[in-house]
């Protein structure tokens, strides 16, 4: 479906103000913020188009608007597209650590548990790690994913727990079939988690050894600082 290159920069500035601040974006709010060479009546117009066309949804009575799940893939894939996903990360990984071959398993999931953290702190998300080889997982990343703001509803939290329980049961599934796999709300393969996305990536720390990521949050997640994320800590691994 076709929108017009002022329409995608609308769509484009709002998913990311809605990232950042958690609230429903206004037309007046990107009139005074951005010259799109149009009032704010004209920006209004687009937002509902937008709307129509199912990229926006207007919470509660709110005069604000916020992505949907369409809203948020469209975001993405321009995104990728364009290759827009190397601006700066606080990020930092050891690219001399030998992770390969001759480190026992001990060394190397301490190792990966590290990286779980640095990946978790990044993002903001929680990071499920998996070692297939060994079947063992764990999560790192607690306090800063529960700190976003759509955790203060009791029933959402509820789903990300029931969420987390079919993740862990199901890692081997969520192995991605490229360099790294996005599920956005519905488009997850479990009902309960149409408020979240995932990012799933693998990669191999050693031989014979397969480490599987998910990062996983409120639908509201930094889409491209998280692509920039899995795409540094890919680079590492297929360099090594």
């Amino acid at each position: 479906m076709q929108i017009s290159e002022r329409q995608k920069n609308i769509l484009d500035m709002i998913v990311r103000e809605y990232c950042e601040s958690a609230r429903p974006v206004s037309s007046v709010y990107l009139g005074e913020k951005y010259d799109f060479g149009i009032c704010p009546a004209s920006i209004r117009i687009e937002m509902q188009t937008l709307t129509d066309l199912g990229f926006l949804e207007q919470p509660h009575t709110s005069a604000g608007r916020v992505p949907t799940d369409k809203g948020y893939r469209f975001f993405v894939n321009n995104l990728e597209e364009k290759k827009q996903t190397s601006g700066a990360i606080d990020f930092d990984l050891d690219a001399s650590a030998d992770w390969r071959m001759d480190n026992d398993f001990e060394e190397v999931f301490r190792a990966m548990q590290d990286l779980a953290k640095s990946v978790a702190a990044a993002s903001e998300s929680l990071v499920v790690g998996y070692m297939a080889g060994e079947g063992v997982l764990w999560k790192e990343g607690w306090e800063a994913v529960l700190r976003q703001p759509e955790f203060a509803e009791k029933g959402l939290m509820d789903n990300f727990l029931n969420y987390l329980n079919y993740l862990e049961s199901n890692m081997e599934a969520m192995k991605p079939a490229e360099d790294f796999g996005l599920f956005i709300g519905n488009e997850n393969p479990y009902p309960a988690a149409r408020d979240f996305s995932v990012f799933s990536l693998a990669f191999e720390p050693m031989e014979k050894e397969e480490v599987i990521f998910s990062i996983v949050g409120p639908k509201r997640m930094a889409y491209e600082k998280n692509i920039a994320l899995t795409n540094e800590v890919l680079k590492l691994f297929n360099e090594i």
